[in-house]
């Protein structure tokens, strides 16, 4: 490899590492997020200049953020209000010595900062996951389009009204405090653990499982769990996705198929990925029982994930300390889903009539009749207890709200 091929490969690599560093910190010091790409820009484009010509530095992240420092106080000494930004400069003061190799504090803050903004509750949920990868994650707009099967153009314009809106509400680059930081952080947990589902089970496309976005989310959770370390729900979110990504190298078959938790086999699954989850948990759980609260939603729902993750095999699953956790979750994070799996779980310990039972109460109240899983459980249940017609009618029900084409091809299987 030739000497600017090197140099332009290692552009390449410190870009993608250091791009929500390096808005997230100009952001702070521009007040802008539009300013803040444009000036991240501008250090990419003098690093494609100088790095094949000069050789690439010891520390090229830190080299893009002092250049990309000092064109922020350029930009700011050639504001027509120069007068009015004296102060601000003397704050920005920098010197033009290469950066040392150890992480500026101020740059975890400004990035938890990007985080609480571009997940602040005012934007829509799209809004929320599409800025969110693209400033924190760092993701291109067409790595974003890719990884949600929507145009390009979809995502640009979700992203720009994202940027206008935090502008237009004067939304505040900071960190929320006390009370308002606990229901910030909802919002935040929220979109990772969304992105992260999206990934897990694909609601459309012929992909089942997206890994772009789980890696993202785990990637995410893993940053927010080192900047926010006294949180237990930070954790509890860290653990459920770190326990449920473990079983991705078992839920396809050698042709793509769809398979299922009862059929995996247990070998495939990430150990070392099951070992982080089992520490977040258990970090959780510590920090809940210091402040004497009770686990969070995440924490429950990874404590779920955690007994299937220690049993060997499938009918070694302590079912009854599932159905349990599910009846806690179901009682303090009331949800039509949430009694869905409830419903599954006891219908591993009491039987399928007993699971049914709680699936009609479900389906009296009409909040699911257009979620495929209330159908596709329904008919399991039937199937087990005989009722075959009624079953493969539900499997059909099932298949035609299914977005997803493998999953959906499963459910159709299900219906010969």
């Amino acid at each position: 490899m030739n000497p600017q091929e090197r140099a332009r490969r290692a552009v390449e690599a410190a870009w993608r590492i250091e791009w929500p560093r390096l808005v997230a910190s100009l952001t702070r010091m521009v007040g802008d997020i539009a300013t803040a790409e444009e000036l991240a820009q501008d250090a990419l484009v003098a690093a494609l200049e100088q790095w094949p010509r000069d050789g690439v530095p010891p520390n090229p992240g830190g080299w893009l953020m002092l250049t990309a420092k000092h064109r922020a106080v350029d930009r700011i000494r050639r504001d027509v209000n120069f007068a009015r930004k004296l102060e601000q400069l003397g704050r920005l003061a920098i010197t033009a010595e290469e950066p040392s190799g150890e992480p500026e504090p101020a740059i975890a803050d400004d990035l938890l900062r990007m985080i609480f903004t571009a997940c602040h509750p005012v934007l829509s949920p799209p809004a929320r996951a599409a800025l969110t990868l693209r400033m924190v994650g760092g993701l291109t707009t067409t790595e974003v389009a890719r990884a949600y099967l929507v145009p390009e153009s979809t995502v640009a314009q979700r992203i720009v009204r994202a940027k206008r809106t935090i502008t237009a509400k004067g939304i505040p680059y900071e960190v929320p405090e006390g009370t308002e930081l606990t229901a910030r952080l909802d919002s935040v947990l929220e979109v990772i653990y969304l992105i992260f589902n999206e990934g897990y089970a694909a609601t459309s496309g012929e992909r089942w499982v997206r890994a772009e976005l789980c890696e993202e989310a785990l990637r995410l959770a893993r940053i927010l769990t080192g900047l926010l370390p006294g949180e237990p729900e930070v954790h509890g979110l860290a653990a459920l996705l770190e326990l449920q990504a473990s079983r991705t190298p078992a839920r396809s078959d050698a042709e793509n198929g769809l398979v299922l938790l009862p059929d995996q086999d247990r070998s495939r699954w990430n150990r070392l990925s099951i070992g982080r989850g089992l520490a977040a948990l258990a970090r959780a759980h510590t920090l809940n029982r210091t402040r004497d609260l009770p686990p969070g939603r995440y924490a429950l729902q990874a404590a779920i994930a955690s007994v299937h993750a220690v049993a060997r095999t499938a009918a070694d699953t302590d079912w009854r300390r599932i159905a349990g956790l599910y009846a806690v979750l179901a009682q303090r994070f009331p949800s039509p889903i949430v009694e869905l799996n409830r419903a599954v779980a006891v219908a591993m310990v009491h039987g399928p009539a007993a699971g049914l039972e709680l699936i009609d109460a479900i389906a009296a109240t009409g909040t699911l009749d257009d979620y495929h899983l209330l159908h596709a459980v329904r008919g399991d249940l039937l199937s087990r207890l005989g009722r075959e017609a009624e079953a493969r009618a539900a499997f059909g029900r099932a298949a035609e709200l299914c977005g997803n084409e493998i999953e959906r091809e499963l459910l159709r299987g299900r219906t010969r």
